[in-house]
């Protein structure tokens, strides 16, 4: 059976890492390690690790440049054989997930990815994976590093989560790997977690950072696909989501919200503010 290694991240977010902590902690399942990197915190976040050292497999607090930095630095510690993201204030479905995850990783696959629940102050919402990932919706929609559970052997082989991006580089990451080098994916068929959605790659004020970034990646490695943020903006409002969720006919909803994110990269630039 595969090793899991459960990394996670943190920087002045005593509260979040206690949540996570307790998540992780009381898993059913025990075979795996855990490893939390704090970035140098001053809210009492190091003495909490200090806390339950015991129960942690490895630790550090020291200053890092960033999320990805710190990311890293986790991936280097890490002994085993996949890899799970789950950063302070993001928690595990329940204490039975990483027993039916376990279940289910035998080493074939690159990236195992389930479902996760969207957490925000006023509400909760599901966001369902397809079976299947596909090129367009990866590229609009993305898979949350907190519901995989990645080969940590990826990472050797082509290269760790690039440090010059401050919110997309486990994006490309996963893009690439898997359309670039065609890594075998499978989707977990549970609910993986519950996502702390007040992050920084949540902030309404980010996204067009994120939507420059994700440029490069695509500039980079598929130059021959126009990425359109504005385009994406504009699905994604309210009316779009609202069209694109209607699930009473599953079959033509799928079909045509595969269809929608084709538009998404063959769309040719427009100015969305004059129409």
């Amino acid at each position: 059976m595969s090793k899991i290694t459960i990394i996670t991240v943190n920087f002045n977010n005593l509260e979040g890492l206690k949540k996570t902590a307790e998540s992780v902690l009381s898993q059913t399942y025990k075979d795996f390690e855990f490893i939390i990197v704090d970035g140098g915190s001053r809210d009492g976040s190091k003495e909490y690790i200090e806390e339950i050292s015991d129960n942690v497999t490895l630790w550090v607090s020291e200053p890092d440049s960033g999320i990805y930095n710190a990311m890293n630095k986790g991936i280097k510690m890490a002994k085993g054989d996949y890899i799970c993201f789950l950063n302070s204030g993001d928690i595990f479905f329940d204490e039975n997930t990483l027993n039916s995850v376990a279940n289910q990783v035998d080493g074939e696959v690159g990236i195992y990815y389930g479902d996760m629940i969207w957490n925000e102050k006023r509400r909760r919402r599901l966001i369902q994976v397809p079976e299947m990932l596909t090129y367009p919706y990866v590229l609009s929609h993305g898979v949350n590093h907190q519901s995989c559970f990645i080969k940590r052997s990826l990472f050797e082989e082509f290269f760790f989560y690039n440090e010059e991006f401050k919110i997309i580089a486990d994006w490309e990451f996963l893009l690439y790997v898997i359309f670039k080098k065609n890594i075998l994916t499978k989707h977990l068929g549970i609910t993986v977690c519950i996502y702390d959605a007040t992050g920084i790659s949540s902030v309404g004020k980010n996204q067009r950072a994120i939507y420059d970034d994700r440029q490069i990646v695509i500039d980079r490695h598929f130059p021959l696909y126009n990425f359109n943020p504005e385009a994406i903006k504009t699905l994604t409002e309210k009316r779009g989501k609202q069209f694109l969720y209607i699930k009473k006919h599953r079959i033509a909803y799928r079909v045509l919200k595969w269809c929608m994110s084709l538009i998404l990269i063959f769309l040719p630039e427009r100015n969305f503010k004059n129409d």
